[in-house]
Order: structure tokens, then C-alpha cells, then sequence
């Protein structure tokens, strides 16, 4: 299903006025005073329109009464809904959303709509950075409808998290073909030690009307399917970054991203495999 462009960002980012407008919108001190609205009691009232407008299934979710929109949007899955592939060697999705994959140009560079982007802009590490040269940068398009919760993809250790400031433009197809939303946006990245896809960082980014990204710190032991963290109001990114020869794509993502076209998932979905050991050799 093609998702279309809410009167709104059009105006936003079509039009004179409102890109006046967006210059204030994006500042991170703007999604606070939202997220705290939204964190009141009166903010309950807002939860069932909500609901009505994205046809949100609410019988896999946790029953419990929200205190907030907040509280509502940040809920759980009930354990038995939660539905994660536990074939080892089967790389899952982190989380529910719309996902295109991008091939790591050797300048350590990848091409989203109109928008050139540098691994070194987006870490902030340009040593890191080269490590992914040749391998894949997944996106994964969270919008208000999906569930707002990610997870690790295998067992191994996680690094520490790097917090790195930033604006909070929409992530939505028509703001990323004007502005380098991922590089710009405010964005936290992890270095996931895995046992079957080799160093994995996961990047999350934040994005308009959203106030915090909530990640789990420290360096510690992880789990396939294990919470990682959630993120707060509106609509938000993950990325992960795969190391070149370490892991074979579905070949439907790829082709649709060839076309355009974002890729349904849900968490714990499988949407690849890991690389035979004889094949990552090759590019070792």
C-alpha cells in the first residue's frame, strides 16, 4: 500500500511558509513540550481517535489501563504475541516497520531518494565508518501506526551507546528526498558484538514530535529477541549496519527497494541469512 503525504508535511516541506514554519518545528526543545503534553492525564482523550485513524489491532497488546497518550503509544506486546524467528543463523528485523536496504559504496557513502549520505556524517567516526564499506545499510521506517518497541537481532555483547545531537525532521519519503534527515536528525548508535552477523551497529533516529529515544546503556551480555529499547511519540528510524560478506538479503527487499518501494516487516521477521563462512573468506 502506497502511504500518502499528510496535508501537513506537504505543507511543511512543499511550501514557502512552511518551511519558515519547519525552522522552529525541528528543534529538539519543540518535541520536549509535545512529549510533555502528552505525558499528562488530560492526554488520554486523545488515545482512542488515535487508534480509530491507524486501525491499530489492540488484542495483541498488554491490557492495562494507560495513564497517558504516552503511556498508550510506548505499550507492550503480550509475550505470546510477540513472534521472533529462532533459527540462529536467520538475521530478524529489530523491530515493526517498513524496510528498503542500501548497498555501502566504497566512499562509504549510500544513496536514499535524492539524498547522498557519508557513514563517517552519520557515526561521527570515520574509522568505524570503513569497517562497512562494501556491506548494507537497512533502514527501517517506523510510522505512528507500528509498535514503537525494537529488539536485538542475535545473542553476543553490546557496546556502549553513543548519543550524537541533532535536529528532528520527519522521516517521512518526502522530507528524506529534500533534507539528509539520518545525518541530521538527533541519533543514537550501538555496536552490537553478534555471534552469527559479525559487529552490527544499530542506529536509532529520532524525528519530528519525537521526544526521546530510550536505550538500554552500558556494555552487557544480549539476547536475540531481547528489548532494546522504544522510542516516544511520532514516527522514527532504525538502521543497521552490516558488515560487507556477512549476511545474504531476502532478494524481494532488494528488489523493491531497486523500484522504490519500502518493504513491510514485523519484529522477529526473518529478512535474511547469515553468509556461508567459505563466502565471507572471499571478502576478508
Amino acid at each position: 500500500m502506497v502511504e500518502r503525504e499528510s496535508l501537513m508535511i506537504r505543507f511543511l516541506y512543499d511550501t514557502v511558509l512552511g518551511r519558515l514554519c519547519l525552522k522552529a518545528l525541528v528543534r529538539p526543545g519543540f518535541s520536549e513540550k509535545i512529549a510533555g503534553l502528552l505525558s499528562c492525564s488530560a492526554s488520554r482523550a486523545l488515545i482512542r481517535p488515535y487508534i480509530r485513524r491507524h486501525h491499530i489491532l489492540m488484542e495483541s497488546f498488554e491490557a492495562v489501563e494507560y495513564r497517558s497518550f504516552n503511556d498508550f503509544f510506548t505499550r507492550r506486546r503480550r509475550p505470546e504475541a510477540l513472534r521472533i524467528d529462532q533459527a540462529p543463523s536467520h538475521l530478524i528485523s529489530p523491530c515493526d516497520g517498513l524496510l528498503t536496504a542500501y548497498p555501502i559504496a566504497p566512499e562509504c557513502r549510500f544513496q536514499v531518494k535524492c539524498c547522498s549520505y557519508s557513514l563517517e556524517e552519520l557515526l561521527r567516526d570515520r574509522l568505524l565508518a570503513e569497517r562497512y564499506t562494501g556491506g548494507f545499510c537497512l533502514i527501517f521506517r517506523l510510522t505512528p501506526r507500528h509498535y514503537h518497541r525494537y529488539c536485538y537481532i542475535d545473542d553476543g555483547h553490546r557496546g556502549e551507546t553513543f548519543s550524537l545531537p541533532g535536529v528532528l525532521h520527519s522521516v517521512r519519503p518526502l522530507c528524506c528526498g529534500k533534507y539528509p534527515v539520518y545525518v541530521q536528525n538527533q541519533r543514537e548508535y550501538t555496536v552490537l558484538h553478534t555471534e552469527h552477523f559479525g559487529d552490527v551497529i544499530q542506529v536509532e533516529v529520532g524525528a519530528l514530535l519525537v521526544g526521546r529515544i530510550c536505550n538500554a546503556t552500558g556494555r552487557g551480555r544480549i539476547r536475540r529477541g531481547e528489548e532494546k529499547g522504544h522510542f516516544e511519540f511520532g514516527g522514527s528510524t532504525i538502521l543497521l549496519l552490516l558488515e560487507p560478506g556477512r549476511v545474504e538479503l531476502e532478494g524481494q527487499i532488494l528488489r523493491r527497494t531497486a523500484r522504490g518501494q519500502e518493504y513491510p516487516v514485523r519484529q522477529g521477521q526473518q529478512i535474511g541469512w547469515a553468509s556461508a563462512p567459505e563466502e565471507r573468506s572471499l571478502t576478508e
